[in-house]
This record gives structure tokens, sequence and C-alpha cells, in this order.
């Protein structure tokens, strides 16, 4: 499966309901475990993003349609990176 790491900064929304952050994060993994995602890690952070999730998706649509669900709550707005391990690097540098 791909693996993406995501990069989450609050709304205003988001902060004004922080306290609920944890509550939000895990409806939002439940739900997307049930589509097929494997969340590998999920940290809430200091600096410029205030949360950092490690993901595994089935596919891209599947990733988009999970990054819009959780966009869709207003909470929180994303910056979403697509991660390649060692062996799928190797792989498409044989392509090069």
């Amino acid at each position: 499966m791909p693996t993406y790491i995501v990069l989450y900064k609050f709304t205003d929304q988001g902060v004004k309901n922080i306290k609920a952050t944890i509550q939000h994060a895990s409806a939002a993994q439940a739900e997307n475990e049930r589509r097929g995602f494997k969340v590998l890690g999920l940290y809430w952070t200091q600096g410029q993003y205030d949360l950092v999730a490690v993901v595994e998706a089935p596919d891209e649509q599947a990733m988009l349609a999970g990054l819009f669900n959780i966009a869709g709550a207003g909470n929180v707005r994303s910056e979403t990176l697509r991660a390649f391990s060692a062996t799928e690097l190797a792989q498409v540098l044989e392509k090069m």
C-alpha cells in the first residue's frame, strides 16, 4: 500500500474546538481504518504544523477521499506527501 505523510494545521474552528482534538482524530482514524487505511502514527506537534499522520492507504483515490472527509469537518487543513520506501525508490530508479 502507498504510504503518505500528512501535515495538518488547525483552522480557527479547530482551535476553538481544541479540547476535542483527540476525539476528532480518533473518529477520523476509525472511519479511515474501516475503509482499509492503516495509521502507522499520529502525533500532535510543535512548530509549523499542529498534527502529523503517517498513513498507508489502499490507493491514491482512497487517500484523497479520506482527506476530503477530514477536511469536510472543518477543523484542519492538510498538506500531503507521498512517501517512498527504499525498495519503492529502487524500483523508480530502475526506470530512469
